[in-house]
């Protein structure tokens, strides 16, 4: 059996699946384009990005297995008939950390008051003579809502719960079973509550045509001026424009924002955004690394390595996108 590994993530996640795996594969490991004169010889194809130059290209492949979470670039159309597809998750506890970091990173300013200790500035109650600085908000007591309570919001909601936050959700769609421990739980319908009570916001939808967009200027001016929104979803759920001009402007506090509308196309440097989010103090910007995690990549590998296995045996791969 072959298996096909395409683009730099897929290929860095190669080895550690090799450590998983109890059945004998050969393993090709291409760039996205370069894997298309491969792919009549293979059986699994791990990438997370499929075209239609792949599925005319894929003669016998029986698995197309994505090392994360998000299709947005899978080509579902071009699949070949007979081929399955999967994800791969793992990566709910480390999104959920970074989210509590992020929230308390902007709550506390920790980023300026760390450079401007390194220029020897003391923002601090210590200095003789000095004013103190405001006092920071705790977590404790507020608000955080959180868009999208699945893997993610879960594992987000347990931990925010044990800082003794409020928890308001929302899920496309809603069982009694999911609600312990939450404040609310609702639909799309209470969209415009949970931007009006929550003190912080979590991202953790996925992409898809009912979500693109979802956060425009106006949701963003329902918020409170004192909100903060963390973003570690896809960055086009909530409009570039309007997200820029609510942080410039002040109508929402701040940002924690690891996804985003621009990425690069090689290895030089590049803006993340046609506006300068990287100019403005209330923005704590992160390369997309919210989920890059030891955890995250062991989990992942185990999973391609199980359906790499399960594929060999003709049996019912896991996680299979219907």
């Amino acid at each position: 059996m072959k298996v096909g590994f395409a683009g730099p993530f897929s290929v860095r996640l190669a080895d550690r699946v090799r450590r998983h795996l109890n059945v004998e594969c050969e393993m090709i490991l291409a760039d996205e384009s370069g894997v298309v004169g491969l792919l009549p010889e293979v059986d699994v194809l791990v990438t997370l990005g499929f075209t239609r130059e792949m599925g005319a290209a894929a003669a016998r492949l029986k698995l197309v297995q994505v090392p994360g979470a998000g299709l947005d670039r899978i080509d579902r159309s071009a699949l070949p008939a007979g081929t399955a597809l999967a994800n791969a998750y793992n990566h709910e506890v480390g999104i959920a950390e970074y989210v509590m970091g992020a929230m308390l990173a902007l709550s506390r300013d920790l980023c300026r008051l760390d450079a401007a200790l390194r220029r020897g500035r003391w923002e601090s109650p210590w200095v003789p003579g000095a004013e103190p600085p405001p006092t920071w908000p705790e977590l404790t007591g507020k608000t955080l809502g959180i868009l999208g309570y699945g893997r993610i919001g879960q594992e987000l909601a347990r931990r925010a719960r044990a800082f003794d936050m409020t928890i308001w959700a929302m899920r496309q769609r809603v069982t009694r079973e999911d609600a312990p421990g939450l404040a609310f739980l609702g639909g799309p319908e209470a969209l415009d509550e949970i931007l009006k009570r929550a003190d912080y916001l979590a991202i953790t939808l996925p992409l898809t045509e009912a979500t693109r967009g979802l956060l425009g200027a106006r949701e963003l001016g329902l918020m409170k001026p004192t909100a903060v929104l963390v973003n570690v979803a896809r960055a086009l759920i909530v409009d570039e424009d309007a997200l820029y001009r609510a942080l410039r402007q002040g109508t929402i506090a701040g940002a924690a924002l690891d996804v985003w509308y621009r990425y690069p196309t090689n290895g030089e440097p590049a803006f993340p955004s046609r506006h300068p989010f990287h100019e403005l103090p209330s923005v704590l910007a992160t390369p997309h690394v919210s989920g890059w995690t030891e955890g995250t990549m062991e989990g992942r590998a185990r999973l391609v390595a199980e359906n790499i296995g399960r594929v060999a045996r003709g049996e019912p791969v896991a996680n299979m996108v219907p």
